[in-house]
């Protein structure tokens, strides 16, 4: 049994609530159990000046977790651990759409996190779809953007080793005590956007990699059930 009374295999609680702030294009707050992490999604026609004149459009993110989302207090200023996270959900969001339909807008998907129990990451990922994805379809029902522009939703979750027992979806005080931690992102397809993979304690098997991938894929597979209850996409 673990902390929270969860089976090996089981997410936390996912709760998204949509049209959370009132003036983004697109916005969710997403709860994975404690974790709750508010997404928002800007719209801009202009793309950055190395973009400009190819027709495509951009898709970026911005992370960052407030003071007292954590038991101590975290400083406002930039880490590069931040930058790191923002990276790969940008990177995640854009293999949701084709750029190229998009046309040369920017869209920005803000992840502010406002309580941190583990899983900040992949919980702005699963956020940050729906958001933008809310973003989008305003663009496709004014008819400036085509329905094309969608490829496949894309979500996220973290699976780890702890005490040598596989865990889904980890939460804080498991993830500390992780000797392998992964985020594993995936869309509609069952395909693989990107993976983060770091044995913090004893190095893994090919198989338990395997295995880990396999848990993950169920769980993706729920998480974009509700993301498309939800979008609709």
């Amino acid at each position: 049994m673990r902390i929270d009374g969860r089976a090996p295999n089981e997410l936390r609680p996912v709760e998204l609530t949509v049209g959370y702030q009132e003036f983004a294009e697109g916005s969710c707050l997403i709860s994975m159990g404690k974790t709750r992490v508010l997404c928002a999604a800007t719209v801009q026609d202009v793309v950055p000046q190395w973009m400009r004149g190819k027709g495509e459009g951009w898709v970026t993110a911005e992370y960052a977790m407030l003071p007292r989302s954590t038991k101590e207090r975290t400083a406002r200023t930039p880490s590069g651990r931040a930058t790191e996270i923002q990276r790969l959900i940008g990177r995640s969001l854009r293999a949701s759409i084709d750029l190229r339909v998009l046309g040369e807008r920017l869209i920005t998907v803000d992840c502010d996190v406002l309580q941190a129990d583990g899983g900040t990451r992949t919980a702005a990922i699963t956020g940050g779809y729906v958001a933008l994805a809310l973003a989008v379809d305003k663009l496709i029902e004014k008819k400036v953007v085509r329905r094309e522009v969608w490829k496949a939703p894309v979500a996220a979750v973290s699976v780890g080793l702890v005490a040598g027992e596989m865990l889904l979806d980890l939460c804080y005080q498991e993830d500390v005590r992780a000797e392998v931690d992964s985020a594993i992102v995936m869309n509609a397809r069952g395909r693989l956007v990107d993976i983060e993979a770091t044995a913090e304690g004893e190095a893994f098997t090919r198989d338990q990699w395997n295995q880990m991938l396999d848990m993950a894929s169920e769980a993706i597979r729920s998480l974009i059930q509700m993301q498309r209850q939800i979008a609709g996409r």
